[in-house]
């Protein structure tokens, strides 16, 4: 089911978690682990990360230095294929504008599709940290909105080139938002002008970045929905683990902790993992009864006090 389907059809509160694909060098048997503790809670759809290309420098025997390009964690899709395949839970594949050319996000979304994977997360990321060269005739999509633009008109059977049987695709597309601004944006005025671009380009739904303060997310509902951005808007959250999260989180991330959380750690910093955790069971509780579409976990690699929280809410 794409996921625009499953938030029409929910009878029961949904829960979707996002997933980071396992480091360069160890196994699949790292997702497969998370997905087996996740399927308990029968996940309505799991996200997984992409990330473009790296570069780094290295110093040989002989004193010269040689750069080196190397992608960090492997292939999305990849991994999509097998949560999905293996599982029966539907996968949402991230794709990314920056350090992917138009051909090869084209090529990516006909393997997607011929997997039988229909969901994809539309992100303009963070780029390389190297200059990738795009030869002539290659081109980039720059912004989500461009990205969102691209899949669509595959879905409508529109191909870069033209591909000799091709038929129309009918991929489910989302995009991020950002309840507290994009740390970029001058104002969330603008970074709102912004996301309605997306949607305007054919955004089937919104995820929301991680917030500690529901506040924020229904205050930025309220003001999407007078912006005109009418389709779903998914809060994303994530419970706080170890103190030193209240540091390294806003520095990543560029969100704010209420005070009465960042209080409560540092009085208490043991028993940070219960806090985090009483914390975002709170959260998922007033986003439910504010009406919220679907609860969204960015648990990274972390999936016990999910689990343990989302059990509560399900029949």
């Amino acid at each position: 089911m794409k996921v625009i389907e499953h938030l029409e059809l929910a009878k029961n509160p949904l829960f979707s978690y996002e997933i980071v694909p396992p480091p360069r060098g160890r196994s699949v048997q790292d997702i497969i682990d998370i997905v087996e503790t996740l399927s308990p809670v029968s996940p309505a759809w799991i996200d997984v990360t992409s990330h473009s290309s790296s570069a780094y420098y290295n110093e040989k025997e002989d004193g010269s230095i040689e750069r080196k390009i190397f992608k960090k964690r492997p292939g999305t899709i990849g991994i999509c294929g097998i949560i999905q395949n293996r599982f029966r839970i539907d996968t949402v594949v991230h794709m990314l504008c920056l350090g992917f050319t138009k051909e090869e996000t084209e090529d990516a979304l006909l393997e997607l599709n011929f997997l039988g994977i229909h969901n994809v997360l539309a992100l303009r990321g963070d780029g390389p940290n190297y200059k990738k060269e795009i030869s002539k005739n290659r081109t980039t999509n720059y912004y989500a909105s461009d990205l969102v633009e691209q899949i669509k008109d595959i879905n409508q059977g529109k191909f870069l080139d033209e591909i000799e049987g091709g038929s129309k695709f009918d991929f489910c597309v989302g995009v991020a938002a950002y309840p507290e601004k994009h740390f970029e944006a001058p104002n969330l005025k603008l970074d709102l002008f912004n996301l309605k671009k997306k949607v305007d380009a054919g955004a089937d739904y919104v995820v929301t970045q991680m917030f500690f303060d529901n506040n924020h997310y229904f205050e930025f509902v309220r003001q999407a929905r007078a912006a005109g951005i009418t389709v779903p808007i998914i809060p994303g959250i994530k419970i706080l683990k170890n103190a030193t999260q209240l540091t390294s989180i806003p520095k990543n991330f560029y969100i704010d902790f209420p005070d009465e959380l960042v209080e409560t750690v540092t009085k208490d910093p043991k028993n940070v993992g219960e806090i985090g955790k009483r914390w975002a069971d709170n959260q998922v509780k007033g986003l439910l009864e504010g009406g919220a579409p679907c609860i969204h976990f960015y648990i990274m690699n972390d999936t016990n006090n999910v689990v343990d929280i989302v059990k509560k809410y399900q029949k």
